[in-house]
């Protein structure tokens, strides 16, 4: 499967545009819609500015050819493309280590896919304090998911 419209208007909305190269949360050179790779190499905060289009197009590679695979990789069961869209979501914002890792995944691949919507909410800290931003997030996230 590949991310669809609904799931990267749900990544824009959280990431927020960003034209020129900033730092995230965790020091890392980010740009645009979160993008931290791109051309094959990671942002550069010496990186020339970059439109929207352009943001859109880094967004939607990094998205497919990265966290999108991931997902499609650690599923083992059917899921739809809301839950597919959610846990891209999830994955671009925590990274693949973070969903290979989770309850929330090992309770999708049981077949336990209410019950893994409860374990988004456990995913909202931001250097051990609980972020009201990935609250929000994951609330979205899950709800997206159980659509």
């Amino acid at each position: 499967m590949k991310i669809d419209k609904a799931g990267l208007d749900l990544i824009k909305h959280f990431e927020g545009f960003v034209h020129c190269p900033y730092l995230d949360t965790a020091l890392v050179p980010t740009i645009g819609y979160g993008t931290t790779h791109y051309g094959g190499r990671p942002v550069s905060m010496d990186d020339d500015d970059i439109s929207e289009h352009v943001a859109s197009i880094f967004l939607e590679t990094q998205v497919n050819d990265v966290y999108a695979k991931a997902v499609n990789h650690y599923v083992r069961v059917p899921i739809n493309q809301n839950q597919f869209d959610s846990l891209v979501s999830f994955t671009y914002n925590l990274g693949t280590g973070a969903l290979k890792k989770s309850t929330l995944l090992r309770l999708i691949n049981e077949g336990e896919l209410t019950l893994a919507a409860d374990h988004f909410a456990q995913w909202c800290h931001v250097n051990g304090r609980v972020s009201k931003g990935l609250v929000y997030r994951r609330e979205q996230e899950r709800e997206l998911f159980l659509s």
